[in-house]
């Protein structure tokens, strides 16, 4: 099911989400619904919070894959890189921002299986644009410049 995409403004963007706890048919349902509403907004990720549920879970869709990450942990990050973000819960805007270049995480999957993965470039961007919801920060805060995004 595609759910509604909340909007800066909506107070859910600024809490930090709690852990799943539960691994089961509500957070596959989740994690479905999240995939399903990320495709249609045509999107490189999504947090649970976006679409207004307080929970330590994202979606990733990049050149690599698409990925689930169930309560993601940072085990290090390395490098940086600076480049253009927006999101899709600040609608028709753009900034610049610095993040790692490479990042390691730990996460679970729908099932509760632990996992680490490495990721750098675009992939490590999304994941910490991403993380960073879940703690109830927007890209916005960190970026150098807010502008409003060229259309295509």
């Amino acid at each position: 099911m595609i759910r509604e995409v909340v909007q800066v403004g909506d107070e859910v963007l600024r809490r930090k989400c709690e852990p799943v706890k539960e691994f089961g048919t509500s957070l596959s349902a989740l994690l479905d619904d999240m995939k399903e509403t990320l495709f249609h907004e045509d999107g490189a990720g999504l947090a649970a919070p976006q679409i207004g549920v307080p929970l330590r879970a994202v979606v990733v869709n990049v050149e690599e894959g698409y990925f689930e990450f169930v309560n993601p942990v940072f085990v290090w990050q390395k490098g940086e890189q600076v480049g253009p973000e927006g999101c899709l819960s600040v609608r028709g805007k753009m900034g610049t921002v610095r993040r790692p270049n490479k990042v390691k995480i730990v996460f679970q999957d729908r099932k509760g299986d632990r996992y680490s993965l490495v990721a750098h470039g675009f992939f490590a961007r999304a994941i910490c644009h991403e993380l960073d919801h879940l703690d109830g920060v927007l890209y916005i805060d960190k970026a150098q410049d807010v502008r409003e995004a060229e259309k295509d």
